[in-house]
C-alpha cells in the first residue's frame, strides 16, 4: 500500500505542474498579472518543480531539463523582483 501511494505522487505533481503553468499563463494572457509579479513567477516555480519531479520518475530527460532551467529562470526573476522592491524601500 505504501509502494502504491509513493508511486501515485508522481502523476499528481505532474498534474499540479501543468495546472500552476496553465494557470500563470491564463493570468498572464488575460492582464490578471503580470510578468513583474512574485504570483506569476512562484506559480512558474510549482509548476517547474510539480514537472521536473514527474519527469524525472519517468526518466524524460527532455523535459527534465526545460522544467529545470524554467524553474530556474523563475527563480531568478523571483531575486530580482525582490531585489528591487527592497532598493525601492531603502
Amino acid at each position: 500500500m505504501f509502494l502504491f501511494a509513493i508511486n501515485s505522487i508522481y502523476p499528481v505533481l505532474g498534474w499540479v505542474g501543468t495546472l500552476a503553468y496553465l494557470l500563470a499563463y491564463f493570468l498572464l494572457s488575460v492582464g490578471r498579472i503580470n510578468a513583474r509579479q512574485l504570483s506569476y513567477h512562484t506559480l512558474n516555480v510549482v509548476g517547474a518543480i510539480g514537472l521536473t519531479v514527474n519527469a524525472l520518475y519517468y526518466a524524460d530527460l527532455p523535459n527534465v531539463v526545460v522544467n529545470f532551467v524554467w524553474g530556474l529562470i523563475a527563480i531568478c526573476a523571483l531575486f530580482v523582483i525582490y531585489r528591487r522592491r527592497k532598493k525601492k524601500q531603502n
